[in-house]
């Protein structure tokens, strides 16, 4: 079996089809794992994954550590909030000081764009990007197309809008090199002062009438508001934003019958999306988070392939 080209983890942009699709079936084993009673398997025995999330986070930091435990790895956690980066370290020594520990994976989420590269230059240790900066996040498009893929039986041909705040979302950029990658047509649709300039280099369109982005669509992704990367809101209300970019049921009622309804979380009840439509029976916002388990396991474990293949070399 073919394996992934690199030790790290970094994005999607670059991941080849074959890639991806190694990385997808490898998570439908995982799935199984998470169904048996004893949920434990010993891929990662005698292994070190430390955790280093100097931004907050819920769902990606569980899943990562859910992951790693049952594949029997050895687990250390910080985040920055009571360890020396509080204190004034930088990342630089930071890695250092990780490197020193000799992990054989890093998983780290950092407000920095570029920070995973940072790290994957000076460690020897696989590093695994879990969200940095305005940047990617490779493992939640990873999830999310595996979601899309056990509901639709394909990604190739799937016409998917996402719509909300572009320009801050890590996961709409890693999202669009994944799913274009893969033959899917991506829409993006919000606010103008919420689109990247250049935003056809992610491969792309975007629509500014967010009825006419999703008509007739087969996924709906719907994205938050990143507060925490602007320093003001990039519109004249909240109010107004959800009367423009907010799905609700009329909305909806314009893509596809079978239509998925996705969000990477945290949702905005009667922000982005109202209340409704985030339980209808075609949202699949619960699975995104429980099949983040089985490709986070699927990484570790392909990653850890090319671990032992070069201390064996």
């Amino acid at each position: 079996m073919v394996g992934l080209g690199d030790r790290h983890l970094l994005g999607t942009q670059g991941l080849s089809s074959e890639e991806i699709t190694l990385i997808l079936d490898t998570a439908e084993s995982m799935v199984e794992i998470g169904q048996r009673e004893i949920k434990k398997v010993p891929t990662l025995r005698g292994k070190t994954v430390v955790n280093f999330f100097y931004e907050p986070s819920t769902r990606t930091r569980s899943s990562f550590e859910i992951a790693e435990k049952r594949l029997s790895a050895d687990i250390v956690n910080f985040s920055a909030h009571g360890s020396s980066v509080s204190k004034g370290e930088t990342l630089l020594d930071t890695a250092r000081t990780l490197e020193a520990m000799e992990p054989n994976f890093i998983v780290i989420r950092h407000g920095a764009s570029g920070a995973a590269r940072f790290l994957a230059d000076r460690c020897r240790a696989s590093i695994i990007n879990a969200g940095d900066g305005m940047h990617e996040h490779p493992t939640q498009a990873l999830l999310d197309a595996f979601t899309m893929r056990r509901h639709k039986k394909k990604l190739a041909g799937l016409n998917v809008a996402i719509v909300g705040d572009i320009t801050h979302s890590r996961v709409a950029r890693s999202n669009a090199y994944l799913l274009v990658t893969m033959g899917a047509r991506v829409t993006f649709c919000g606010p103008p002062t919420m689109i990247p300039p250049h935003v056809e280099c992610l491969g792309a369109r975007v629509e500014r009438s967010m009825e006419k982005a999703i008509e007739g669509v087969d996924v709906i992704m719907m994205l938050r508001i990143q507060w925490e990367r602007q320093s003001r809101l990039a519109l004249p209300s909240l109010r107004e934003y959800t009367r423009l970019y907010g799905l609700n049921r009329r909305r909806l009622d314009l893509a596809h019958p079978d239509a998925l309804i996705m969000h990477p979380g945290p949702i905005n009840r009667g922000v982005e999306i109202a209340d409704d439509v985030a339980d209808d029976p075609r949202s699949v916002i619960l699975e995104q988070v429980a099949n983040g388990v089985a490709i986070r396991m699927a990484v570790l474990y392909l990653l850890a392939r090319n671990w032992d293949a070069h201390e064996a070399a």
